[in-house]
């Protein structure tokens, strides 16, 4: 049975879809909650609570389905734009792309010999693709989906922000500070520890850093509901 030379696991693999997961998690999360954070403070009773969560809800997951669409979209038509732009230079002068190539890995430690042989080679393997990683940037062949970025988004969205919905829903109104402060606080922390989990981080500082910006956001939006409270 074959065996890997490369047993080591990596995990910068996962860096889009693990950013867009914990994006859309941690901004229905924090967002509706800090919304409802404010309109506790302000005295909204139970029933306007629980509608305006899940308007928030459904209007946050619609934002980052569209924006995720949007964001995707474009940078596909800039990289598809790209490579249709350097398959044309390939085309029309092999010769100046060749020598263009070696002088990129000559800049990484070649010697210009070696360089040479390697652009010469990568070349008759596969032009395009050499030129797309070492000279754009393009580490792969675009494959992104938008509408499957755009629905990934919404549900990421909507599991963080469904946490508060229910919490306002199934907490009497005495209660009802504690509970969001609470459920959301454990909420953050344990998407920290799932994002360091899933990328192979350290969870101290993921849980941290997101605490850090719950306690933020819940407290300036508690105190923005009381200000606007006190001025009715």
């Amino acid at each position: 049975m074959s065996r890997s030379i490369h047993p080591e696991r990596h995990y910068s693999s996962r860096n889009n879809w693990l950013r867009a997961g914990v994006l859309g998690a941690n901004d229905g999360l924090i967002s509706t909650a800090s919304l409802l954070m404010g309109l506790v403070a302000g005295g909204t009773d139970g029933r306007t609570l629980v509608l305006s969560g899940i308007a928030a809800l459904v209007a946050g997951a619609v934002s980052m389905s569209a924006g995720e669409y949007v964001s995707v979209s474009s940078q596909s038509d800039t990289e598809r734009a790209d490579l249709t732009k350097e398959r044309q230079e390939l085309d029309r002068n092999p010769e100046a792309e060749l020598r263009e190539l070696t002088s990129i890995y000559e800049s990484r430690g070649l010697d210009h010999a070696l360089a040479r042989q390697v652009a010469e080679a990568l070349t008759r393997h596969d032009d395009l693709q050499a030129h797309a990683r070492d000279e754009i940037g393009l580490s792969e062949t675009i494959d992104t989906n938008p509408l499957q970025a755009a629905w990934t988004s919404a549900l990421a969205f909507i599991c963080g922000a469904i946490v508060p919905v229910l919490v306002v829903f199934a907490t009497p109104d005495h209660a009802l500070l504690p509970a969001l402060c609470t459920s959301t606080l454990a909420g953050l922390a344990g998407l920290g520890w799932l994002s360091a989990r899933l990328g192979g981080a350290p969870a101290g500082r993921a849980v941290l850093r997101l605490l850090l910006w719950g306690v933020v956001a819940l407290g300036i939006s508690y105190l923005a509901g009381e200000g606007a409270a006190g001025l009715n």
